[in-house]
């Protein structure tokens, strides 16, 4: 989708908030238009995520030719799911491809944004105090960049290091050290597959054990790549293979009911992959969660059982009662003596782009307006935030498919509004009071019965216990981000 900017529409001002995979699509759509924008990202580097994140073991669970924009397919994927270092490469070379790399503003964090009501206008208030003046403001700032680290006792007292894998300490002892690991997710399991062969011993503190759903991973060869730039089908056709395209599809409609079929495929199979690749009774009953599977984000492995066996990794599941000087004490006493303890325990999931000041009509803060829980009509736009625009933001779908594909949907949308304001249609858009209470109120009630809702606790969860996700289809979201509902606006 690429278009000139016509010289008869209002040239607008463009300010994109975030230079991850969210900020540098907005970059190169608005490129494409022949725009005025700059794009404003609080580190030295963009990638977001994949910049942030760069700990041992760090794989995307969406296959890598899936993992990349529609309009950039990547030939040089070196495996079926890429790592984390080869997917901060593409955004970076893509970057440089559609060039856009200078028009981002790196270590130039967004501290304010207010909306003039006079001038209908969004001024910006940068870290070093400058002020930027634009008509628009592209939030792109992501969800998982504000890490959550626990409440522990005594973290501070420990002697060794001590981190969370989203500020990976290279000069951490690691090679034939004692190691201790908090947290299960997806960051946690990753980790137990990429040190078990390093450390003298891995303690894994689980406060709750994750299904596993079996995958594949194998390494694409020298010739494989020779065939994919070659002939680019090839990577369409693992793209949109019915194994990809048709599980999401098929997965995604069975979480929006937790007794849904689908979601009792998604259980026999991960109960069949646990019981038949855990030997150890003990073992095997540390690892069996108590909840449905995909309750919790559904964690993809292709090594995890056979590397959580090994003698030089122990599951812990006890509580913990404190850190100390050395180690790790446990409520039942237990002491854990360690050299490093990594803390894989995520990250604040209902932050978005706060703590940006965000004020819109009247004043009004975004915080006020997330006081209950961080909610956008659609996903894409907030009542009385005009001219505002979020990729990736609370309420959009979460799960295991590309959020590029998500972005990429999202943008479209946004461009349909966009173009009110650049054929003098409209100075401002926003949606209605109304039209957004109304959907909220059918995604919260949808909500409540997906398989999110079904009993566990999960970073989904908001602060009222409600799944802060999409709650219905995957072509659902595709229909609704085909055309936005002109009368759900408002156009001044």
């Amino acid at each position: 989708m690429s278009s000139v900017n016509n010289g008869s529409e209002r040239k607008l001002r463009y300010a994109v908030i975030g230079a991850g995979m969210a900020g540098v699509l907005a970059a190169i759509r608005l490129k494409q238009r022949g725009e005025d924008f700059t794009v404003y990202e609080k580190a030295a580097r963009l990638g977001g995520t994949w910049r942030e994140n760069r700990y041992p073991g760090l794989t995307c669970d969406v296959p890598a030719h899936a993992y990349t924009y529609s309009f950039e397919p990547y030939p040089e994927w070196r495996a079926f799911y890429a790592d984390g270092g080869e997917i901060q490469t593409y955004f970076e070379k893509t970057a440089e491809k559609y060039g856009v790399t200078p028009h981002i503003r790196f270590n130039s964090e967004v501290v304010s944004t207010a909306w003039d009501d006079e001038r209908q206008v969004w001024k910006l208030g940068l870290i070093g105090g400058e002020q930027v003046e634009v008509d628009v403001v592209i939030a792109a700032s992501g969800v998982l960049h504000h890490v959550n680290v626990p409440d522990i006792p005594g973290l501070d007292t420990f002697e060794g290091h001590a981190f969370h894998t989203a500020r990976w300490d290279d000069d951490a002892r690691i090679d034939g050290a004692k190691v201790g690991l908090v947290g299960c997710g997806s960051t946690g399991i990753q980790i137990v597959t990429a040190l078990a062969d390093k450390v003298e011993k891995l303690v894994h503190f689980q406060r709750s054990p994750q299904w596993i759903m079996p995958v594949e991973q194998f390494a694409y060869s020298d010739a494989d790549r020779e065939a994919f730039r070659n002939d680019p089908a090839l990577m369409d056709a693992i793209r949109f293979s019915d194994e990809y395209i048709g599980n999401v599809r098929r997965f995604t409609d069975g979480i929006t009911d937790f007794n849904s079929p689908e979601i009792k495929a998604v259980q026999d199979l991960c109960e069949q992959y646990l019981n038949a690749k855990i030997t150890d009774p003990e073992l095997r009953a540390k690892l069996t969660p108590n909840y449905q599977a995909a309750c919790k984000r559904l964690v993809y492995s292709w090594c995890y059982y056979d590397e959580v066996q090994k003698p030089s990794v122990y599951v812990e599941t006890g509580g913990i009662e404190r850190v100390e000087p050395k180690g790790v004490r446990m409520k039942d006493g237990t002491f854990h003596e360690l050299d490093t303890l990594i803390l894989a325990t995520g990250f604040k999931a209902d932050r978005f782009i706060r703590p940006t000041t965000v004020l819109g009509e009247g004043g009004r803060s975004l915080d006020d307006a997330w006081a209950t829980r961080p909610t956008a009509y659609y996903a894409v736009t907030i009542p009385e935030f005009p001219n505002f625009f979020m990729l990736n933001g609370p309420t959009g779908p979460v799960g295991n498919f590309s959020l590029i594909d998500i972005a990429e949907r999202q943008w479209d949308y946004i461009e349909q509004l966009l173009d009110l304001i650049r054929k003098g249609e409209a100075k401002a858009v926003a949606p209605s009071a109304a039209a957004h209470e109304d959907y909220e109120e059918r995604r919260i009630a949808a909500a409540k019965k997906t398989i999110f809702g079904s009993g566990c606790s999960s970073w989904y969860l908001d602060a009222t216990g409600v799944p802060a996700s999409w709650p219905w289809s995957y072509d659902a979201f595709a229909e609704a981000m085909a055309a936005p509902k002109m009368a759900d606006y408002v156009i001044s």
